[in-house]
């Protein structure tokens, strides 16, 4: 009697390996084109699988909440919202009365800290993502922090980001039973603005769909620092903002 043959999978003739699964990345979206373009890096050019972390802390300026939430939607990235207040105010972000400073723009990111600074705000920031990457198994997340910002603000120093990475390899189960490489990342810590927009030009960000007026109205109000440095990033980069 003829023996049959035992079933066996149906094995590839080539030597290629089995392709391994995509990492994944937690991204700090905020609706800016900075927070926009490193979710747009991390999607391009490092090919990882990404979740959106929005952070509505009441600031004055939640038109930007909106912003994010159609550009991880246009991303196809899944969204989580972290809702916290800071009852001590401290920056003129969380309070619609106070006056928001009004530089030249020579003058943004010189001197002491704007009164648009919100007291150790990356600091909770990153955090919430530390916890979450955490408990999801998540090994980078992206921030984007970038070289005016650290000009003015504190928590977006290349040093102080430095120190954040270490404290969440420490403090969490993903940096030490695990041993993960949790990073934080920052690609746009060095580029100016307009390198930040041609950059994203390249990678198809949607920045018709990002905010970054500090009034919160409607429309960007032109005036304020960070609708400053918008109009002169996209002036430098030679090309016409969308939004």
């Amino acid at each position: 009697m003829t023996r049959r043959a035992a079933l066996s999978p149906v094995v590839s003739t080539s030597h290629a390996r089995p392709r391994r699964a995509a990492a994944r990345a937690l991204v700090l979206l905020s609706g800016g084109l900075d927070s926009a373009t490193a979710l747009y890096w991390a999607l391009k050019i490092k090919r990882w699988r990404c979740r959106a972390l929005l952070f509505d802390y009441g600031q004055r300026h939640r038109r930007e909440l909106s912003a994010a939430r159609a550009v991880a939607r246009r991303a196809g990235c899944p969204i989580k919202t972290v809702v916290f207040r800071l009852p001590w105010g401290g920056s003129a972000l969380l309070n619609p009365q106070s006056p928001l400073p009004r530089h030249r723009l020579s003058a943004i990111g010189r001197g002491p800290v704007p009164s648009t600074y919100v007291p150790a705000r990356n600091t909770l920031f990153i955090a919430f993502a530390l916890s979450y990457a955490d408990a999801a198994g998540i090994e980078n997340i992206v921030i984007g922090a970038n070289a005016l910002d650290y000009s003015g603000y504190p928590d977006c120093r290349p040093r102080y980001l430095r120190a954040m990475e270490r404290a969440g390899r420490l403090g969490t189960r993903l940096g030490t039973e695990k041993k993960r490489p949790l990073k934080i990342c920052a690609p746009l810590i060095h580029l100016s603005k307009a390198q930040i927009i041609r950059r994203g030009l390249t990678l198809g960000v949607p920045y018709a769909l990002t905010w970054s007026c500090y009034r919160g109205a409607h429309r960007p109000c032109g005036r304020c620092d960070s609708c400053l440095l918008r109009a002169e990033g996209f002036h430098r980069a030679n090309a016409t903002d969308p939004a």
